[in-house]
């Protein structure tokens, strides 16, 4: 077996995968149930690459502990049980299969919906008990209700379809989906979430689990939904803090809920989430069907095979698709524009459905791919988390109906090189520019505001009356004398509600938002 390439295999991966890789002569194929970390450790020697689901977890000790590893295949979506980070660092390329479980993951959604409708888990256990109980188990139909959906992506995307074939009217939150898209999808898109709560009769959530959208059910914000809402959740265990959800069924403000995720897996034998009847609760099923599995499969052995065979890269986590010599060449912008996409994301207007980029001097000059896919994965960054990358940010982008454009020119005014990122809809636009002052990377427009700011931390970007007080701690900009301004400051932490709600209570101020890079 000398010069071969070892590839580990392990979590029950299909067999029509393992086929893949055991048919290409240039692999040797090592085949194991899931192990712990330190029997992992020991298998994994000599190993060039590792393919698993969503049960082993590929720690930053495994990954320092298996000098050979160049790649870890995830089947499946999520990359949640892999240290992306420890990976980069190392050097290891990260794949997964982002598209491979859209429609069984729908469809488990879908079937949990029609079961909480219709208390099926519940009417079969009492049959199963010998009963013949009609009275206890009257359900409701689909036709004609509301059913609310948190996420419009592939997935939210398929459960739509399905609900509008069963009669129902669909309303939606999604901040980066466009109002075209959402016509497409025959759609009813909802600014806020608190505005969308009080017209639905089920609610189902298809969000990643970031920042923003960790507990987007919260305590409040169940209080705002229509009496006996059925909530399903097929997509992360924390949008919803289970103890929150509990007492809110137990309070009858919720009817009913369909969990598929929980903040902790397995979930505890002795979980209270076990022992109420109005709730289902399945084993993380979403991705659990044959055809998904045999998919997945399939997608992450080739992408494995290739890249040990002939050095491609695709669905890559933590690299893009480009040669070593333009990836160390602008490995700076790559990073910087990450950052202006993310910052421009939070200061657009909502659903926006263009990004225009623009390249000016220098950078002009190179093969700005890469960067540009940076500068959209940063961009998207809120709406998909984690599992937005270089490699499946276009796409994402299209499903939100967000249109991309990249111009270059080679005169740049005042600076060697510019980088500038514009977004909008309808009439409205925001837009973000920056430089490089030697290997420092700078934010030197807002808007239509030149000034200067370091892309790191919280930024607090205040526009204010110009009183023509000189403050020397801040980076200060204006349109004309006496007319708006605007404030940047770099801070350490973000500043509370209540901060921020004593700043904008100064008449002259107009606005007050913090951005996080």
């Amino acid at each position: 077996m000398a010069g071969k390439f070892k590839v580990f295999v392990t979590d029950g991966v299909s067999p029509s995968g393992v086929d893949v890789l055991k048919s290409c002569p240039q692999i040797e194929v090592i085949e194991s149930p899931t192990l712990k970390e330190k029997e992992l450790l020991e298998k994994l020697k000599g190993c060039d690459a590792l393919i698993v689901r969503s049960q082993t977890q590929v720690s930053k000790a495994v990954l320092q502990g298996c000098p050979t590893i160049r790649a870890v295949g995830r089947a499946g979506v999520g990359v949640d049980n892999v240290d992306v980070d420890a990976a980069t660092e190392k050097g290891v390329v990260v794949m997964n299969t982002p598209a491979g479980n859209t429609i069984s993951t729908a469809e488990q959604a879908f079937t949990l919906l029609l079961g909480l409708a219709r208390h099926l888990p519940q009417a079969y256990a009492s049959m199963s008990a010998g009963q013949w109980d009609r009275k206890s188990f009257q359900g409701t139909e689909l036709n004609g209700k509301t059913l609310g959906i948190l996420g419009m992506g592939r997935i939210g995307g398929e459960v739509a379809r399905r609900a509008i074939a069963f009669g129902m009217r669909v309303m939606a939150y999604d901040p980066y989906l466009s109002a075209a898209k959402a016509r497409s999808l025959q759609v009813e898109l909802i600014d806020r979430v608190e505005d969308l709560l009080p017209h639905c009769d089920f609610l189902t959530m298809h969000l990643p689990m970031t920042e923003e959208t960790k507990g987007i059910l919260s305590e409040e914000r169940l209080k705002l939904c229509r009496k006996g809402v059925k909530i399903v959740n097929c997509a992360r265990g924390g949008l919803v803090a289970e103890s929150v959800l509990l007492k809110a069924i137990e309070a009858g403000q919720v009817g009913g809920a369909a969990l598929d995720v929980f903040e902790e897996e397995p979930l505890a034998a002795d979980h209270a989430l076990r022992k109420n009847k109005k709730i289902i609760l399945t084993p993380h099923l979403g991705a659990s069907t044959a055809e998904a599995q045999e998919s997945v499969g399939i997608e992450i052995a080739e992408a494995i095979r290739d890249y040990l065979t002939e050095g491609a890269v695709r669905n890559a986590v933590n690299i893009p698709s480009v040669d070593a010599r333009t990836m160390a060449k602008l490995r700076p912008q790559i990073d910087f524009g990450f950052r202006l996409g993310r910052m421009l994301s939070q200061i657009a207007p909502a659903r926006c459905d263009r990004l225009t980029i623009s390249y000016a001097g220098k950078i002009g000059e190179e093969d700005t791919t890469p960067l540009t896919r940076s500068i959209l994965k940063g961009f998207l960054f809120g709406a998909g988390g984690s599992d937005v990358n270089e490699v499946n940010a276009p796409k994402m982008a299209a499903n939100l109906g967000l249109k991309v454009s990249e111009t270059k020119q080679t005169e740049s005014g005042e600076y060697s090189e510019l980088i500038s990122v514009r977004a909008g809809q309808d009439g409205k636009e925001a837009e973000v520019s920056g430089t490089f002052f030697g290997t420092s990377p700078h934010i030197v427009r807002i808007n239509d505001q030149w000034m200067e700011a370091r892309p790191e931390g919280f930024l607090l970007l205040m526009e204010n009356k110009d009183r023509k007080v000189n403050i020397a701690s801040m980076t200060l900009s204006r349109s004309a004398p006496g007319s708006k301004a605007l404030s940047v400051l770099n801070l350490d932490s973000a500043p509370s509600d209540a901060v921020l709600k004593e700043i904008l209570a100064d008449k002259d101020i107009t606005s007050v938002r913090v951005v996080k890079i």
